[in-house]
């Protein structure tokens, strides 16, 4: 039960983290101007948060009515090619300056270059996570399976395009960070919660695969076992036993009703060589109850 929802919980982590906006994500609260063109200051919090095909800039007022409006806006923009689309529709709607300002800064003109910079670096991130979820789908697959090891193997293997998806969208924090200044105070992003779940989750998985492989390795009984896998131990199904004339099987041997041959030769048959085959046995048919009695005779052969 522990290993179902120990896979459950893996796959379920790598489908969230596709569309969670926390991979890194930045916020600050301070006196901000509201609308542009106006001189109207609102006390609110700006937050920003990054995922992997987009950003969400929201805005909330503290208090959240003031001025006579309800300040709480959750403003998304994606990492396509209708970005500037989105941000001139966010400029149509009258949007609040400090939305429009953070969306400014990832808008293809900025010489932040933050559009560039979260946008190739989220799509390699999706591409590896996507592989490390078919990965782990494999995985489950194999586990169904005696083969252990390449499940193993295949766990580790998400594991590491996981560690490649971190790297990533990592690797946005070697460049020049872009500082966001409103009003009177400024604000960085960070890496958010999903960066560090997706960190522990890859290393479960490696730690996961890892020691299914070295088990699997040193105790490879027990291992099916846990899993579910332990063969059969009667593996001389195939075994035969030579009798007179042919062959008979030792399966049917000890599942059949007791065997009696008996063996003539030439001499007591006067001339004819024969193999009487004997079967006395009961088969009792739970369904009906009733008790039949088999005899099967092989007459001389000539």
């Amino acid at each position: 039960m522990s290993r179902i929802i120990l896979s459950l919980f893996i796959g379920a982590v790598i489908i969230a983290l596709q569309f969670s906006r926390d991979w890194a994500s930045a916020g600050v609260e301070a006196n901000v101007t509201y609308k542009s063109f106006s001189s109207a200051v609102v006390r609110a919090e700006l937050g920003l948060h990054v995922g992997l095909s987009g950003i969400d800039v929201t805005l909330r007022g503290n208090p959240v009515v003031q001025r006579n409006e309800t300040i709480n806006y959750n403003v998304a923009f994606h990492w396509t090619d209708s970005l500037e689309q989105d941000y001139a529709e966010a400029l149509e709607r009258g949007l609040p300056s400090p939305i429009l300002y953070v969306a400014e800064k990832f808008s293809p003109g900025s010489p932040c270059g933050l559009l560039y910079q979260y946008r190739f670096s989220g799509r390699y991130a999706s591409a590896t996570m996507w592989t490390a979820f078919c990965c782990w789908l494999l995985a489950n697959i194999l586990f169904s399976m005696p083969v252990l090891l390449y499940a193993g193997c295949v766990t580790v293997t998400a594991g590491l395009f996981m560690f490649l998806s971190l790297a990533s969208f990592a690797a946005t924090r070697s460049l020049p960070p872009c500082v966001f200044a409103v009003g009177s105070a400024s604000f960085q992003t960070r890496l958010g919660c999903s960066f560090w779940l997706a960190l522990g989750t890859g290393v479960l998985c490696t730690v996961v695969g890892a020691l299914v492989v070295i088990l699997d390795y040193m105790l490879p009984k027990k291992m099916r076992k846990v899993f579910s896998l332990a063969m059969d131990e009667d593996e001389d199904e195939g075994d035969v036993i030579s009798g007179a004339g042919g062959y008979l099987n030792s399966t049917f041997l000890r599942s059949s009703p007791p065997l009696e041959i008996l063996s003539f030769t030439r001499e007591n048959l006067g001339g004819s060589q024969a193999l009487l085959l004997r079967l006395h046995g009961e088969e009792r048919k739970s369904s009906f109850g009733l008790v039949q009695q088999l005899r099967l005779y092989q007459y001389e052969c000539k």
